[in-house]
């Protein structure tokens, strides 16, 4: 994706992109390379694309919520940043935290945001249930993408979400796994609200963005400790 149809494809998404957080993506894309010659951050290293796989991407969660209206988002497993330091840049109003268990990632990640000069976005070396058991409803959005079967995902997420907000997590084709959380749906008091399928612009691979909201505060038993989701998901 060339930066000119990129530019052009965020204003179809409403996001009218500024000079300046063209050149931290720009940044962005140069340190993600250079640090994925010492560690496996990506698979994709092609600037255009980078910029249509990790960064356009990123940004159609736009799709499922108005990003301007929301306080707080929290990524979950988020390697290299995608979406969720991808959209600090493009939404600087958003409070971000980044969750990974990966400490080489972090500290990637923490390299970025130190060079890019942004704020309010922290990024947490945990995994991501361990997580779920200190924090509790506490963030607008939950997001995620490409990271486990959505039964397993909603387990580590929903309970981060305050009741009233929204997990949506970033999919391809996902009719099977969609099929399989109804009892999770119900275990976490929460329900899908909204479904967007799509396909990403030149390479017209499908793409799914869930939105589900919160009814009700999380028991307490969940997230369950990593073996337990792992063997029996809700």
């Amino acid at each position: 994706m060339e930066i000119k149809i990129f530019i052009e494809e965020l204003e179809k998404l409403r996001i009218n992109i500024t000079e300046e957080q063209l050149q931290q993506l720009d940044s962005y894309y140069h340190l993600l390379i250079t640090w994925n010659e010492k560690m496996n951050l990506t698979g994709i290293t092609e600037k255009k694309d980078v910029y249509l796989k990790h960064f356009y991407d990123s940004a159609t969660l736009n799709k499922s919520i108005d990003l301007t209206s929301i306080k707080s988002l929290c990524d979950i497993g988020t390697g290299a940043g995608f979406p969720g330091l991808v959209l600090k840049i493009l939404y600087p109003n958003l409070s971000v935290t980044l969750v990974d268990s990966l400490q080489k990632r972090t500290i990637f990640l923490k390299t970025v945001i130190e060079e890019l000069k942004l704020t309010n976005c922290i990024v947490l070396h945990e995994r991501a249930e361990e997580y779920g058991k200190k924090v509790r409803e506490q963030f607008d959005v939950v997001t995620s993408r490409a990271v486990a079967p959505l039964s397993i995902l909603m387990e580590y997420s929903i309970p981060l979400v305050k009741v009233g907000g929204h997990f949506i997590p970033m999919k391809g084709h996902c009719e099977e796994e969609l099929q399989k959380t109804n009892k999770a749906l119900q275990i976490l008091h929460s329900k899908l609200v909204k479904k967007d399928c799509f396909l990403l612009p030149i390479e017209n691979s499908t793409r799914t963005i869930l939105k589900f909201q919160k009814e009700k505060e999380t028991s307490l038993k969940y997230p369950r400790k990593y073996g337990d989701i792992k063997n029996k998901s809700l």
